[in-house]
């Protein structure tokens, strides 16, 4: 069902700061950096061998991140994996009665389509599916 992780999201405060972090003590080279206002961030990725991590700043405190920053604070906020066709997993994620946040895929960053899984359905771990855009 899922291809390989894609990213892992980092829930930060201060984007520019944590963006020093991963690029300078962690040498991870910053491939993309994008406003995502759909669902409300300020996001980057940093490559680390074939996957990402996506750091994620939010554009205010009632947009899921902030929601998340307010409640525990910075750190890991999700886990995204690479599926080959986001409808076809939705569609039998669902069927096997599995808890989505998302029933139908939204727009990601770099124009990929995201849906979100929910934690309570997923060990509670927010889990993003993330199908790339071609």
């Amino acid at each position: 069902m899922f291809a390989r992780i894609d990213h892992v999201g980092v829930a930060v405060e201060d984007l520019d700061a944590a963006i020093a972090l991963y690029e300078k003590t962690y040498e991870m080279e910053l491939v993309h950096r994008e406003t995502v206002t759909e669902q409300g961030v300020e996001a980057v990725l940093l490559d680390v061998g074939e996957n990402h991590v996506e750091l994620l700043a939010a554009l205010g405190p009632d947009t899921p991140v902030g929601k998340f920053l307010a409640k525990k604070g910075p750190g890991i906020h999700h886990v995204a994996y690479q599926v080959t066709d986001i409808d076809a997993t939705l569609a039998a994620l669902k069927a096997a009665g599995t808890r989505l946040i998302d029933e139908t895929p939204r727009v990601g960053i770099r124009g990929s389509r995201v849906a979100f899984l929910h934690p309570a359905a997923s060990g509670g771990v927010l889990t993003e599916i993330v199908e790339p855009a071609h």
